[in-house]
């Protein structure tokens, strides 16, 4: 099957970036090295172009009514201008997607859905809007950028009139950047370096795309590619949709109880309730390597005696901490922070330890 394109793709391609296929589209996994992009994100700023992500815009006096309905958070307790992350959980226990729910104001609200899960996600949600909630898949027609990174408030402020410093955490405003009206400045983002993320139209991309690294300059802004997305969210212990949470894990089994409201009836709320009572077997945590070694996704993991626990969904050798780090399900006994549990790495068992997440504290 062909792979998609973002609107600037060319330009990634004239970047000298490296492409790959990624969730059915041709997206730029690295500019010069993982490393490199990691660090820049981390100590100063960079920008990543997720066009590929999905966006929803539901409407109309059902739009609360069909949210409430299909996913797991309470959506009721937003305001105008307020970001919300949830899930879309399935009635086998699992979950669809992970997503961010926008209430751009009353009755309108975008829902952000991950790139390989827009058609699946769009035909789920479809299903339970009996009341006649009013549906617009924006995903084709909007470019998104992450401008992340210490520096990135101070970097992107001459592109707009709001002030970015006081943007709190989860909130967006709809003003004018880079000379564009109407886009959406997010303060959320997927590193946990601080930053923003962007919604523009496809027609403005590039002009919004220059201008973000022209007023960057001074700050040795860089573009960022999908690599050092995923060492960045690691060190944070977001999960990833395909590897720490999917169809068959639940939301409690990963840790997301948080996001999961039993003040409200959603889609197999009457079960997860029931799980939340008599507790779950196995649960998502996070690990350092004690021992000298890097974990990667499908690794199993053992105990002491070599019985097998669980398995690595996600590990790399952080950047920051110059160490493995990673996450894993592992049985609900192993589960305790100062744990000590071993990854096999090809047929041996290296010493690791459950830690607290976030690796990097901010």
């Amino acid at each position: 099957m062909e792979l998609k394109k973002v609107a600037l793709n060319d330009l990634h391609a004239k970047l000298g970036a490296k492409m790959i296929g990624f969730a059915g589209f041709n997206m730029p996994v690295r500019y010069s090295t993982d490393t490199e992009e990691h660090l820049a994100v981390r100590n100063g700023v960079g920008v990543f172009d997720v066009s590929h992500m999905g966006e929803f815009m539901i409407k109309g006096e059902k739009a609360l009514d069909l949210i409430q309905r299909v996913t797991s958070n309470d959506a009721s307790v937003l305001t105008d201008g307020k970001v919300q992350y949830s899930c879309l959980p399935n009635q086998k226990g699992g979950i669809v997607d992970d997503l961010l729910v926008y209430r751009i104001k009353e009755n309108e609200y975008m829902l952000v859905v991950n790139a390989s899960n827009i058609d699946k996600d769009w035909a789920w949600i479809s299903q339970f809007n009996n009341e006649g909630a009013e549906m617009i898949d924006i995903s084709n027609k909007t470019s998104l950028f992450a401008v992340q990174g210490a520096k990135a408030v101070e970097a992107m402020q001459s592109l707009t009139e709001i002030s970015l410093a006081d943007m709190k955490y989860y909130t967006f405003q709809i003003a004018k950047f880079a000379g564009v009206e109407n886009v959406v400045i997010s303060a959320t983002g997927y590193t946990g370096a601080g930053g923003f993320e962007l919604y523009v139209p496809n027609e403005s991309a590039e002009i919004v795309w220059n201008k973000i690294f022209e007023a960057g300059k001074n700050f040795d802004i860089k573009p960022i590619g999908l690599g050092a997305r995923d060492t960045l969210r690691l060190e944070m212990g977001y999960c990833l949709y395909g590897n720490d949470i999917d169809d068959q894990t639940s939301p409690l089994e990963a840790n997301l109880g948080w996001i999961t409201k039993f003040t409200k009836n959603f889609t197999n709320s009457e079960n997860l309730r029931k799980q939340k009572e008599k507790g779950v077997e196995k649960l998502l945590i996070g690990f350092e390597m004690i021992e000298k070694a890097i974990p990667r996704s499908h690794y199993a993991v053992v105990d002491s005696e070599g019985n097998s626990i669980g398995q690595v969904t996600s590990g790399t050798q952080s950047p920051l901490l110059k160490k493995g780090i990673g996450m894993a399900y592992v049985k609900t006994d192993f589960a305790k922070v100062g744990n000590e549990i071993f990854v096999v790495v090809r047929d041996k068992a290296f010493k690791a330890q459950v830690i607290k997440l976030p690796f990097v504290k901010k």
